[in-house]
């Protein structure tokens, strides 16, 4: 098997026939590899692309002290009918932060291909090979056509008088939900927080996509499991409800469901429930996709912070990531163009603010916020070639320094979203940041991130270099939600990355890779900002079609009526 990096798909051919399919994973009778405890699994996916190299396509979140799984992260795919598309599923027992796969213990590997899981009904559970045990371990992938809905659905839940499940307590009650799929299976797509020591607990409202609860189809059954939870991971159900999204949304709400217990409804003749779920809210927002915000008029304000620090190393030097040299571009020369060539298309007026930070100035000063362009009094670069000229006139003013700051950067520019934030559907606002390590100020970070989580904002931070990157991913709210001094994020705007990289190095592959995966996350950034302040698209400008003059007359004009119509 070939592990290195290879160039995916660079387009899809619209004339080829393909899908957009979801899988979702779970796991049986997984290798216990904890002493004390059970395993904490987690699944890496792989993808092997058209030259026979498998590349890393994502991974599920971390489940603790289980070992039969159920994630509730999904992967999306395109389905080539007439291709073989190989995919390869490896199972982790997480042992502590690392990213580095080979800090943790292997539980096995699955290997398929996307179409012997379609042709199985869109089920496929397969032994896992790869480790020695007595156990049957197994994994099954369950695979589903997506629907083009771009609908959001908001929840909001309490529970009443739910059934009594630990011994010197109450219970930690938590909700699962499950998407109904064609074959009648149900797969996990969320799950609440915990309430601890209560029966009647009151959970967070929740947005979801209706393309993840039902594939857009209201008519489709939706099940909630209620869980007492535990901290071996042997969580006890407490019972479950069933509802049709359709029926819910012209009921008068609240509307209560009995939350029933297959087992203890077997066992006793008098059972009633094990308590209720009370829906307060169910709303189903129609939303436009982002190609809908952009043909609106919609315009993407691409910013750009840049590490300056002295760990980068001296700039005169090629082994440093600064190099500066006019025969070649350095390491942060090949992030900022990858990314900011595919940004600038979006950007009508083609103006870049950049910044740096961590450098001291010809002043004597330090700063973390200074303007690459050297204009105190505007930091905004015309066209991405300036912003290129601006950073290499930045390595020869400006000696590199530290520490590593990003906090102030992010004030700056969450303050420029804000004055969008006031003219609704006019802009967004993206932030791309480039470093060579860990964040400084990570506490003011994460303070200033949360703040800003409800702005027209999405933050990017890449890592360039060979330092652990692995402590920012406590800024990625994809599996928890930031918070800070008890307050938490509204949504997710952060995005980090350093997995591009190949040998500590930025290849010309490599950097397509880092321009599509980067940006990959930010139009689902962009509609979850448009959906929690209920912002539609604007009318697209009205199209022109403009008429080629008849064959015969091609070089006269006989009418001074503009030759286009509406």
């Amino acid at each position: 098997m070939k592990w290195q990096m290879a160039s995916p798909r660079e387009t899809v051919d619209s004339s080829v026939p393909a899908s957009q399919v979801s899988l979702h994973i779970s796991c049986r009778k997984l290798v216990n590899k904890d002493l004390l405890s059970k395993s904490d699994p987690m699944v890496v996916v792989y993808q092997q692309d058209e030259n026979g190299y498998y590349k890393e396509f994502g991974r599920t979140e971390c489940i603790k002290d289980n070992l039969n799984p159920k994630f509730i992260k999904s992967f999306t795919m395109t389905y080539f009918f007439e291709e073989l598309q190989m995919i390869r599923f490896h199972v982790y027992d997480i042992d502590g932060n690392s990213s580095n796969l080979d800090k943790h213990d292997f539980l096995g590997r699955m290997e398929c291909s996307l179409a012997e899981i379609m042709s199985h009904g869109g089920i496929l559970e397969k032994p896992l090979a790869g480790i020695k045990t007595k156990k049957n371990s197994t994994i099954t992938i369950s695979a589903e056509e997506i629907n083009p809905c771009n609908d959001i659905i908001t929840f909001h839940f309490h529970g009443k008088n739910l059934d009594k499940k630990d011994l010197f307590g109450k219970s930690d009650p938590f909700l699962v939900f499950y998407r109904k799929g064609g074959d009648g299976s149900f797969v996990a797509v969320h799950k609440t927080e915990v309430i601890k020591r209560t029966l009647n607990p009151k959970w967070k409202e929740f947005k979801i996509p209706a393309r993840l609860l039902c594939n857009g189809d209201y008519y489709r059954e939706v099940k909630i499991e209620c869980y007492d939870w535990d901290r071996d991971g042997g969580h006890d159900l407490i019972g479950e409800v069933y509802f049709v999204l359709q029926e819910v949304r012209h009921q008068v709400l609240p509307a209560s469901f009995e939350c029933i217990n297959p087992k203890k409804k077997l066992k006793k003749k008098k059972y009633t429930n094990s308590g209720m779920l009370v829906m307060l809210k169910m709303e189903i927002l129609e939303q436009g996709t982002y190609i809908d915000y952009i043909r609106g008029g919609l315009q993407i304000e691409f910013n750009i912070g840049i590490d300056f620090t002295a760990s980068n190393g001296d700039p005169s030097k090629p082994d440093s990531l600064h190099y500066n040299s006019p025969r070649q571009q350095n390491q942060y020369l090949k992030a900022l163009i990858a990314v900011g060539k595919v940004c600038q298309e979006y950007d009508s007026d083609k103006r870049f603010p950049a910044y740096g930070f961590g450098g001291k100035l010809p002043s004597g000063e330090i700063s973390h916020e200074f303007h690459l362009n050297g204009d105190p009094n505007n930091p905004e670069c015309v066209t991405m070639d300036s912003v290129v000229q601006a950073y290499s006139h930045s390595l020869n003013t400006v000696q590199l320094y530290g520490p590593t700051n990003f906090a102030p950067i992010i004030k700056r520019v969450a303050r420029c979203a804000a004055e969008s934030h006031a003219m609704p559907g006019k802009s967004y606002s993206i932030l791309l940041m480039l470093t060579d390590g860990r964040i400084s100020d990570l506490a003011a970070t994460k303070r200033v991130i949360v703040e800003a989580s409800h702005l027209p904002l999405s933050i990017i931070i890449v890592g360039v270099g060979n330092a652990d990157f692995t402590g920012m991913e406590v800024l990625d709210g994809d599996e928890t939600r930031l918070s800070s001094g008890g307050r938490e994020a509204v949504r997710d705007i952060f995005v980090p990355f350093s997995d591009f990289l190949v040998n500590g190095t930025l290849t010309q592959l490599s950097a397509v890779k880092l321009a599509r995966e980067v940006l990959a996350e930010i139009p689902d950034q962009i509609l979850s900002y448009m959906a929690m302040n209920r912002i539609k698209p604007n009318p697209s400008p009205p199209s022109y079609q403009f008429l080629a003059s008849p064959p015969d007359t091609a070089n006269q004009v006989k009418s001074s009526a503009p030759l286009y119509k509406k």
